[in-house]
């Protein structure tokens, strides 16, 4: 018989097994396009199966004969090698892909479990290495594969072990899946010694079920995951459109006065707010804040801030008795969040403006008559350390040609690819060189600015808000 009718004949004997390995390949990598496609923490469980699943269709071809025979002779001199090192790091991966899947104490066991499993592979590398002995650990890895198998039969069985360290709450292919592959191990394990010839394809099978289940579960924990984030996001919309019909619609029109206003939030949400407290056509007051921290507590604060203003508007006039008002309400309901404060009071009758903040950034005063820039500081403690606070009060004369700015940090932390920030000094430099132009012209010019001065592979680093006033 001619070497090619004996490989032929091998073949037809090894067709199955050859399938199935092929399977396995297949599986892992559409695991693995899978897990590439959606990179979450999620996806993680079928990233681990997809090795899983490859290692142990490459592990079955090479004991293939006719497979072996057909491969280049660099890849049959490294077979055994691979085969020592698949037998001993496949429980490896087994544990990875089972950590995704527990919580809680079992998580922590399992990382133990892991660090035994490759100690155990490197130290049986290592022996192979030395000594060419493959089997020499193979009882420790089989005590480890039923310690882990058992482990997961156990925690899949008893209700009350899978509610509490299980991520899945639905578990029934997982279960059934898991416990058809058991069976089957048994069922090799019991008639083995009474010298029953069970084929390969039974193994195979009986791990490819338990490989699907495993998959189908991956598969409901990611889809749950993307379930559960796009309804975050339309919770997140639904927030942002609140947050931006507790602000202002427009600026209001005062006598002697240019308004412009921005508002930029970071993410959806954000913990910057500002206010304007209209009097009559003369007289209004201007408020910014800035909560620490980001995202939807900061904007639930700053929506407390919104109600504490509306009940403060009868001392709109005394920005020391509104920011006291304000302290009250947030100092016994920030629950730990801090809040910075700005309010400026302007009485365009007898030209003049009060001032008043609680640890907030200075308002910035431009004075076009001699081009200076100046820093009115007049600061209390901030709102939420939960401590009486006086806040001083600061006067002084409106001149026509003055420009005023109202900010949160957001206006000069921002930083450059070398970590340098924004700054107060870039800001009045800006300030200096556009002061012909109007204050909604300034306003969209600092946000060009700013963006141009921050990465362009970053995104928005602060909540940027500014209230811009000139005095005509």
């Amino acid at each position: 018989m001619t070497v090619e009718a004996q490989l032929a004949s091998l073949l037809r004997g090894e067709v199955l097994n050859i399938v199935a390995s092929t399977f396995f390949l297949f599986i892992g990598l559409i695991a693995l396009s899978i897990a590439a496609i959606r990179p979450r923490s999620s996806a993680k469980l079928l990233l681990w199966l997809g090795i899983w699943s490859g290692m142990y269709g490459i592990q079955e071809l090479l004991q293939s004969d006719p497979v072996v025979r057909s491969l280049p002779s660099a890849i049959q001199a490294a077979r055994e090698s691979v085969l020592v090192l698949f037998a001993y790091s496949m429980i490896v991966v087994a544990t990875l892909t089972f950590l995704e899947l527990t919580l809680g104490l079992m998580h922590r066991l399992l990382q133990v479990f892991l660090a035994v499993n490759l100690a155990l592979a490197v130290l049986a590398m290592v022996l192979f290495v030395v000594s060419r002995s493959q089997d020499s650990l193979l009882v420790f890895n089989e005590a480890l594969v039923i310690v882990l198998l058992v482990t997961l039969i156990l925690t899949l069985s008893i209700p009350a072990l899978s509610r509490r360290f299980l991520v899945v709450a639905q578990h029934r292919v997982l279960t059934l899946g898991t416990f058809l592959f058991a069976a089957q191990a048994l069922f090799v394990n019991v008639v083995r010694p009474f010298q029953v010839n069970v084929p390969r394809i039974y193994n195979t099978v009986g791990f490819a079920i338990f490989l699907l289940a495993i998959g189908y579960t991956g598969m409901d924990i990611m889809l749950r995951d993307e379930r559960r984030l796009l309804a975050l996001d339309d919770e997140l919309t639904i927030a942002r459109q609140l947050q931006f019909s507790i602000l202002p619609e427009q600026t209001p029109r005062i006598a002697g006065l240019d308004i412009a206003a921005v508002y930029q939030p970071m993410s959806a949400v954000a913990g910057d707010f500002y206010e304007f407290i209209i009097g009559d056509e003369r007289h209004a007051g201007f408020l910014i804040a800035d909560v620490s921290g980001h995202g939807v507590p900061a904007a639930l604060i700053a929506s407390m801030i919104k109600v504490a203003t509306q009940t403060a508007n009868g001392c709109a006039s005394n920005p020391a008795q509104l920011l006291q008002s304000l302290g009250n309400v947030l100092n016994t309901n920030a629950r730990g969040q801090l809040v910075s404060a700005a309010y400026l009071w302007i009485d365009m009758t007898s030209r003049t403006a009060t001032y008043s903040a609680a640890g907030h950034p200075p308002l910035i005063r431009w004075r076009r008559t001699d081009s200076t820039f100046s820093r009115v500081e007049s600061n209390g403690l901030l709102f939420g350390i939960n401590a009486a606070s006086e806040y001083p009060v600061c006067s002084f004369p409106l001149v026509a040609g003055d420009r005023y700015l109202l900010y949160t940090d957001g206006i000069t932390e921002p930083e450059n690819q070398a970590g340098q920030q924004f700054g107060e000094r870039r800001l009045e430099q800006i300030m200096r060189d556009t002061e012909g132009r109007r204050a909604s012209e300034l306003a969209q010019f600092l946000q060009t600015e700013i963006r141009a001065w921050q990465p362009s592979n970053m995104a928005q680093q602060d909540d940027l808000t500014l209230i811009l006033i000139d005095v005509l």
